[in-house]
């Protein structure tokens, strides 16, 4: 007995000794804020039509106050301070609609039947609430699809844009007259995609065939328009997988055309992210985004679904030059709709609300997204950090900003050095951790953690500091 009693004794010693070695096994994350990248535009997701629809119309005023400031506030909720909206109908709709409808066999190359009417229903007074939250809060636009009477097929679902030069200066010009209606409804519009996956088709909702020749070749023209009307719009190419690198860099290398592009966007159903960063070596001197990722029915695990989110996407597509991270659907209901048929029907909103109930729940993706969001300032920049698992930022009052993630099942402790200072951290298995700190020495570290397991949700830790 006493042998035994023994052996347990020692077996609990060592692995009590071989817990505490793997616990320290984990590499330090230095970090150099001499050395800046990219600057922030934002996170956050799309106000979709069956968003913007729930939060108008299934919660109260008082509810949906509340909703809205857990988004777009800082202090009260994550900060979203991007946000991605379709021109005219996408697949989370209610009806099909763009913004010049005629009916079929007729034409309007002057739009003079152009109208925004149908997003100032509910789209347009949620992006005004999500504005008076945070007034910071920039937007970004993409069509699924021309007007019907622009394209070859004569409908919304697939087809491609006519090849004459009257379509053409015609689609230009419906841009502008997006962007100048918007502003008259005191929503500005930062920045344009020319079309929302151009290298797919569906016959059930809205889309649009488009090859890198004639995004070039519209990209020229709106670029003419929106200069010729001094605005500052900034249009954006690609906005499709990952896969598809080449893409982006032939319409970035056409020479009439590559002046008027800021950059391009991508999205994460194919492909893998360091595709990025093969664009941006190709064209240094154009931006990186990342405008699309929706989780859904198909990934339930809730850990996993936050490991991958921040690897992928808050880690990996701003080390990759991303100056935006956006998720697909804001909002979404109990039956992963509002929407008419056509699309998936399996996504899953940041947030859920219950058409019955009028519950309001937080979902994977903003617990993953509000570790970033929350406190990563719009106008910030990546700076260098050491480890693959971790990134880091400069807000514009110069705090620092680092997240770190920890994919595996076990404890992790990790030293961060910044400044000839450093501090040791041990990081909860599956979770991922923000720092924050202003510059100064021995500065204070403020700890923010969310865990898989579900105990830990963006939840304030007790804090340390650096020492020399």
């Amino acid at each position: 007995m006493r042998a035994r009693t023994t052996f347990i004794v020692s077996l609990a010693s060592a692995l009590l000794l071989a817990a505490t070695l793997h616990a320290a096994e984990a590499a330090p994350v230095n970090i150099d804020d001499t050395q800046v990248f990219q600057e922030i535009d934002g996170f956050g997701a799309a106000m979709t039509a069956s968003s913007a629809w729930l939060l108008k119309n299934v919660l109260n005023d008082l509810q949906r106050q509340t909703a809205m400031e857990e988004l777009f506030d800082s202090e009260k909720g994550i900060g979203i301070s991007y946000v991605r909206i379709s021109m005219g109908a996408c697949d989370f709709r209610l009806k099909e609609y763009t913004y010049d409808d005629v009916p079929a066999g007729q034409d309007d190359l002057k739009l003079e039947k152009f109208s925004i009417a149908p997003d100032e229903e509910y789209i347009i007074p949620m992006l005004r609430l999500a504005l008076q939250i945070n007034p910071k809060l920039k937007i970004m636009a993409s069509p699924w699809s021309a007007p019907a009477w622009m394209k070859d097929g004569g409908t919304l679902a697939g087809g491609k844009l006519k090849s004459d030069d009257s379509t053409y200066e015609a689609y230009a010009n419906y841009f502008v007259h997006f962007i100048k209606s918007y502003a008259a409804d005191g929503i500005p519009i930062d920045a344009v995609t020319l079309q929302n996956e151009p290298h797919h088709t569906n016959s059930g909702y809205p889309t649009m065939r488009m090859e890198p020749p004639d995004q070039a070749r519209l990209a020229r023209l709106l670029g003419e328009r929106l200069k010729a009307e001094k605005l500052e719009t900034r249009i954006i190419v690609w906005d499709h997988n990952w896969d598809e690198p080449s893409y982006a860099t032939a319409v970035l290398a056409d020479p009439a055309a590559r002046p008027y592009i800021d950059g391009s966007a991508f999205h994460a159903y194919a492909g893998k992210v360091e595709a990025q960063s093969k664009v941006h070596d190709a064209f240094p001197d154009k931006n990186i985004y990342f405008t699309e990722s929706s989780g859904g029915d198909w990934a339930k695990d809730f850990g996993g679904n936050v490991m991958w989110d921040t690897s992928n996407l808050i880690i990996g597509s701003t080390r990759n030059w991303a100056r935006t991270v956006l998720k697909w659907n804001l909002a979404l209901d109990e039956k992963n709709g509002p929407k008419i048929p056509g699309g998936a029907s399996n996504c899953r909103g940041v947030i859920t609300i219950n058409q019955k109930t009028k519950a309001v729940t937080k979902n994977e993706e903003y617990y993953a997204f509000g570790q970033a969001s929350k406190f990563v300032r719009a106008g910030a920049h990546r700076v260098y950090s050491t480890s693959t698992s971790s990134v880091a930022f400069v807000n514009p009052d110069k705090s620092l900003v680092l997240i770190v993630m920890n994919k595996g099942d076990d404890q992790k402790a990790f030293s961060v050095g910044w400044k000839q200072q450093s501090f040791t951290y041990n990081l909860p298995p599956v979770s991922v951790a923000t720092f924050t700190w202003p510059d100064q020495k021995s500065a204070p570290v403020e700890v923010t953690i969310t865990s898989g397991d579900k105990s830990k949700l963006l939840a304030q830790q007790p804090g340390t500091h650096f020492t020399h």
